[in-house]
């Protein structure tokens, strides 16, 4: 049975700080009831993805970022066909514009878990920020997790200041 949450992180546990979004899911997995939510992990997000977007009612995507300004940004997505869309590997924006585009309706309400990272080496562990900035986002996503209601995810982001994928940070 198709579970209404979808975690799903993304990363490369053997270079470095990629790891991050996949150690958020190791450590949900240990600390939270998994009742109504499933858990998904890749490398990193294909076309095919927008397949598992679908009968959820959340989608909360994690990944590292080497573009975050504070310890993790937390956003809503909105489907956009960016740069990404004829690549190897998507963003999360537009696995939601494949969703769209196949379905013939919009996704369900996905959010993005940015946390910062700055060493991406093959073969590097994580860094000492990244460690740090990997045990508040956790925190984080459990929080989230606990509560799997929209509105609260929504208030989240306007607690940070934040409102759409195009803002630069919580």
């Amino acid at each position: 049975m198709l579970k209404p949450v979808l975690l799903f992180g993304y990363g490369n546990l053997s270079r470095g700080d990629d790891a991050l979004g996949p150690l958020v899911l190791e450590y949900i997995e240990r600390h939270c009831d998994l009742d109504q939510i499933e858990i998904l992990s890749d490398f990193q997000l294909q076309i095919e993805h927008a397949l598992d977007l679908e009968s959820r009612r959340l989608v909360l995507f994690v990944d590292a970022s080497v573009a975050a300004v504070e310890v993790f940004d937390f956003k809503l997505l909105e489907p956009a066909r960016d740069k990404s869309y004829t690549t190897h590997a998507m963003s999360p924006a537009a696995v939601l514009e494949v969703y769209q585009s196949i379905k013939k309706q919009a996704p369900p309400p996905c959010f993005l878990l940015s946390i910062k990272g700055d060493k991406f080496e093959l073969g590097e562990g994580l860094s000492v920020d990244a460690e740090k900035n990997l045990a508040e986002a956790c925190s984080f996503a459990e929080r989230l997790l606990t509560n799997l209601d929209v509105d609260f995810w929504l208030k989240e982001i306007k607690h940070s200041g934040c409102q759409r994928q195009e803002d630069l940070h919580c």
